[in-house]
């Protein structure tokens, strides 16, 4: 029998979702209420469409991707449910909350953080904890754009708990939060820039109010530097010293998104758990709002029920 995913969503994100879904061979029921999201679901195939958790037959598991103010309440439904969720980060837009779901389902909550499967983020990983430029001094993030197409919250909450994800996969540990500055436009929250840790640091900076898109990682060792120019790249870039000879490295170009979701698949069927546990999901959250607050910003996001 095929495996059977509930689908909470089916916004812009989450119609890709369905489709890699599917194309993993899964029986995806969708969970939706706006007519815009049903038809998206009709259209991508899922093979039933109702407007709550309580109407589905039984699935396997169930994977979140509804609004981030809303996943809070949404993972509470669906935890009920007696299955492996995997929610879309951030796992909340609120520490306690966060925090308060980590502890009550710890080995059956996940977080999807598809930048963790990237192949260029796997490619620093291993140079990072292989030595080869030799230990690491620090990670630098540059994640910048013009507008956000996630209306229910501000950057923060989309783009920065990217880099904090990619900071654990590649240091294997999210460091404490240092310095941040926000970035307040007529009032709105556009972005962030911020320090963690010292030895070694993180430097991330997140905007929506940036004329030219950037997405940069770039790995400093004692021995070289090593970095991901965007996310389309299929190829990491090193240099054993700063000004000298640049060297690249295939890493391929499989998609991230559909990788972390065979990942929670094959978990399923009784493979090893997703890379991003609930106890990291919620870490994650809280150095947010630790850096939110060192920012003069206010620590989370109204959270609702609405999809």
């Amino acid at each position: 029998m095929p495996t059977r995913i509930a689908l909470m969503g089916c916004g812009t994100w989450g119609r890709h979702i369905l489709r890699d879904l599917r194309f993993l061979d899964c029986e995806v029921s969708v969970v939706a209420r706006s007519d815009a999201s049903v038809a998206r679901a009709t259209e991508g195939g899922a093979a039933q469409v109702v407007p709550t958790l309580g109407e589905l037959g039984p699935v396997d598991g169930i994977v979140i991707a509804t609004p981030e103010p809303a996943h809070a309440a949404h993972v509470r439904a669906a935890l009920s449910m007696g299955v492996p969720v995997f929610c879309e980060k951030p796992l909340t837009v609120d520490p306690s909350s966060a925090l308060q779901l980590a502890r009550e389902a710890p080995d059956r909550l996940f977080v999807m953080d598809k930048w963790r499967y990237h192949p260029g983020v796997e490619a620093l990983r291993d140079v990072a904890r292989s030595g080869e430029l030799g230990g690491v001094v620090g990670l630098r993030c540059v994640r910048l754009g013009w507008g956000s197409a996630h209306p229910t919250s501000d950057s923060t909450w989309h783009l920065l708990v990217h880099d904090l994800a990619i900071s654990i996969e590649i240091l294997g540990k999210l460091a404490e939060p240092v310095s941040a500055v926000g970035e307040v436009v007529d009032g709105q929250i556009h972005g962030i820039r911020g320090h963690l840790g010292s030895d070694p640091w993180v430097s991330v900076e997140v905007s929506s109010a940036h004329a030219e898109r950037r997405r940069e990682l770039s790995l400093i060792c004692e021995g070289g530097v090593a970095w991901l120019r965007s996310p389309e790249a299929t190829t990491i870039e090193f240099s054993r010293e700063i000004g000298g000879e640049i060297h690249t490295r295939e890493v391929g170009a499989d998609m991230p998104l559909l990788r972390e979701l065979r990942a929670f698949t094959e978990h399923l069927e009784g493979g090893p758990p997703p890379r991003s546990s609930a106890a990291e999901g919620a870490a994650v959250v809280a150095a947010v709002g630790r850096m939110r607050e060192l920012a003069g910003l206010p620590s989370g996001s109204p959270e609702t029920d609405g999809r």
